[in-house]
């Protein structure tokens, strides 16, 4: 009854799935959340990834939504190419988890954009290495990588942690340095652009406020009812709070500022 009272949004959803997009996005996050869809009859963890963009105005936006079993290069390339075939034409930093095939696909659709790897899911990453015991210690050396002034700094933060924790927690430094080329980017940034470009965190009050509601639902009977149930809490969202359709970004005139330098005659007004 619910999936056909809800059918009503199909078409809503499909436009809103193609609707023409800006030209020029500063930022970009992609983050995902899972949901428990039933397929063939088995009920499966799968993920829903979300795009969103911050406008010149520091607005962010929903640019999409689209549920997938496993990522890849393939499945990347398809979501970019859809961007851009909506008139996207250019992306400064693409702020993402590392996700498998992402940063290349990005690089291959849009070749000037900078790649930066959330720094928030390679600490925790390293953390599933490390006892419960040692966090503290490893959490204070940690920081010294990621609030380094410059590459240089970073870089000696790094060997220094590798040297001290390296033995007895390898896979901590190996999650540091498979991430490097990617998380190293903001580091050539000034303080007030690395807050808002350093971690998907900025658009984690959506994705929280998504998950308390496909949570409830304990698993969906197929991927269209969740793209029901995820659409109109996004649009909800829009309505009541701002959210997926305009929320603001602290400091944004600042960073449009710093932008504006460190990518001159990029940013369309």
């Amino acid at each position: 009854m619910i999936s056909n009272i809800t059918d009503v949004v199909v078409d809503e959803i499909k436009l809103w799935q193609s609707r023409p997009l800006d030209e020029v996005y500063p930022i970009l996050y992609i983050d995902g959340i899972r949901v428990r869809i039933k397929d063939n009859g088995v009920v499966t963890t799968k993920v829903a990834y979300l795009a969103i963009g911050v406008d010149v105005d520091g607005r962010k936006h929903s640019l999409g939504c689209w549920i997938q079993d496993t990522e890849g290069a393939k499945f990347w390339a398809k979501v970019l190419t859809d961007l851009r075939n909506r008139g996207v034409r250019d992306i400064l930093i693409a702020c993402c988890d590392g996700l498998t095939g992402l940063p290349d696909a990005i690089r291959s659709i849009f070749p000037d954009t900078v790649v930066q790897t959330c720094v928030v899911h390679v600490i925790r990453n390293a953390m599933r290495f490390v006892s419960y015991k040692d966090r503290k210690p490893l959490a204070a050396s940690m920081r010294e990588i990621y609030t380094a002034p410059t590459l240089e700094a970073a870089e000696l933060a790094r060997d220094a942690f590798a040297k001290t924790h390296g033995k007895q927690y390898p896979g901590a430094v190996d999650v540091w340095n498979n991430a490097w080329n990617d998380f190293t980017p903001f580091l050539d940034y000034p303080a007030e652009l690395r807050k808002i470009v350093y971690t998907t965190n900025q658009i984690e009050s959506i994705n929280f406020q998504l998950r308390k509601i496909t949570k409830k639902r304990g698993h969906f009977p197929d991927k269209d009812a969740a793209m029901k149930l995820i659409y109109l809490g996004l649009r909800n969202i829009s309505t009541q709070r701002g959210g997926a359709s305009g929320t603001g970004t602290w400091g944004w005139k600042i960073a449009l500022n710093t932008l504006t330098q460190l990518f001159p005659g990029r940013l369309t007004f």
